[in-house]
């Protein structure tokens, strides 16, 4: 079970992103000035990576019983919510897109 910690950890990233979203289609932007779809994207799923690389190291610490639990099973959780909320809106983009396709020309 998450955290609140890692909740409204969980929320202020998702406040940045919908700002940057935001943003992307401003009237005054310049075509380069903002962060583009490819960015935001790569940016997020170096979030994840790098939660997924904290839980494993966390894992091994506990097996080697330099970790506490508290904080495996807080890094495992946050990971798990970062996994869950990415494939979410992957299934989101991919609905869209077969949206877009069955669109008569």
């Amino acid at each position: 079970m998450p955290t609140p910690v890692a909740a409204a950890n969980a929320y202020a990233a998702l406040a940045r992103l919908g700002e940057q979203a935001a943003n992307l289609g401003r009237d005054g932007a310049t075509p380069g000035g903002g962060p583009n779809f490819g960015s935001i994207l790569k940016d997020v799923m170096a979030t994840v990576t790098s939660l997924g690389h904290k839980s494993d190291l966390q894992a091994q610490a506990i097996a080697t019983g330099k970790a506490n639990m508290i904080d495996v099973v807080t890094a495992v959780a946050e990971s798990e919510t970062a996994v869950q909320a990415l494939v979410s809106v992957r299934d989101k983009v991919i609905a869209a897109y077969e949206d877009v396709l069955k669109m008569p020309i």
